[in-house]
């Protein structure tokens, strides 16, 4: 069985808990952290907001039924959804879906070999 570690966002109070497989676990947090110092230099229009990563555990109980973990390449799905949407002229956009792409097909990846090795 695969060992996980979760990552933990914060946006304003609101907290998201993201699970990753435990080598991929740090480069969400890079490559989040990246992201907020880029971010202020877009200048689209509809820029998304991002929560913040405030902390990574390897192990995790929720206690707080409202609150629910989140997968890790769902969590990435998303995250390039929301920064394929922007349209933006004035700053290199490709080189953060670049990252955020290469992530998303490691996880691709990973998950792909787990559904084998089940098999």
């Amino acid at each position: 069985m695969a060992t996980m570690r979760y990552v933990i966002l914060q946006h304003h109070e609101d907290l998201q808990f993201v699970e990753m497989p435990r080598d991929y676990a740090y480069q969400l947090s890079a490559l989040n952290l990246r992201l907020h110092k880029e971010i202020a230099k877009l200048t689209a229009d509809q820029v998304p907001t991002l929560p913040k990563a405030i902390a990574e555990c390897d192990q995790l109980d929720l206690l707080d039924e409202r609150r629910h973990i989140v997968g890790g390449l769902d969590y990435i799905n998303v995250l390039e959804q929301s920064f394929a949407s922007i349209q933006e002229n004035n700053y290199p956009l490709i080189s953060l879906l670049t990252e955020i792409r290469a992530l998303q097909a490691q996880l691709e990846q990973w998950y792909e070999e787990e559904a084998e090795q089940l098999h």
